[in-house]
């Protein structure tokens, strides 16, 4: 299998969400980042620090396998998510429940023979909706709100519990390593905040 050396964007800390037509707002999932890269039939799940995964979660193996497309790289999420869509780390971590781990996809780096890094995000958004139309829920695109709606966003994830939002700004490229065009808002009551916290990861 062909070897991508793609290190995943980090988002930069914020303290309030950003404001502008120029940025889009997605919830942030509590679970572990992952990069689903398929070359053939040969499908790879590498972590954030570059562990390899691949014999981990099997749902998300096969899914991508029944695509279409035989070469891509996918930045996401792998969570398990409950009946209301809600994420929870618990489960994840435990390794009791890996067969029943999704992806919540929210970049496509690289389709076929084409590193699409340098498109602008909703270009590559637009793609990987595409990619993943018919993939079913094993393999799902994160949804995305654009404009001055990150305010009602965040405040929204925080009555849920959730983690908080992640905002991007639409034009920009894919960039390796910590960026200040990704940014993170928490919401600081989260359990997966305060466990990051305690931990002395945040």
């Amino acid at each position: 299998m062909r070897q991508y050396v793609y290190q995943p964007c980090i988002p930069t800390h914020a303290a309030t969400v950003p404001i502008g037509p120029d940025w889009l707002h997605e919830i942030k999932h509590d679970g572990y980042r992952l990069m689903v890269q398929r070359e053939g039939n040969q499908v790879r799940l590498f972590t954030r620090r570059g562990f390899d995964w691949s014999d981990r979660f099997p749902r998300i193996i096969e899914a991508a396998r029944r695509l279409r497309a035989l070469s891509f790289v996918i930045d996401g999420e792998a969570v398990w998510l409950d009946e209301a869509g809600l994420s929870h780390f618990d489960r994840l971590h435990s390794r009791q429940h890996d067969a029943e781990v999704r992806l919540v996809a929210f970049d496509l780096l690289a389709v076929g023979s084409d590193d699409i890094r340098r498109e602008p995000l909703h270009a590559r958004k637009a793609q990987l909706t595409k990619l993943l139309a018919k993939s079913g829920d094993a393999l799902q695109v994160n949804p995305h709100m654009e404009g001055e709606v990150g305010v009602a966003m965040f405040e929204h994830a925080c009555k849920l519990g959730l983690e908080g939002i992640v905002s991007k700004r639409r034009n920009r490229a894919y960039s390796a390593g910590r960026c200040t065009h990704w940014v993170k808002i928490k919401n600081a009551d989260a359990p997966a905040v305060k466990r990051l916290l305690k931990d002395g990861a945040w």
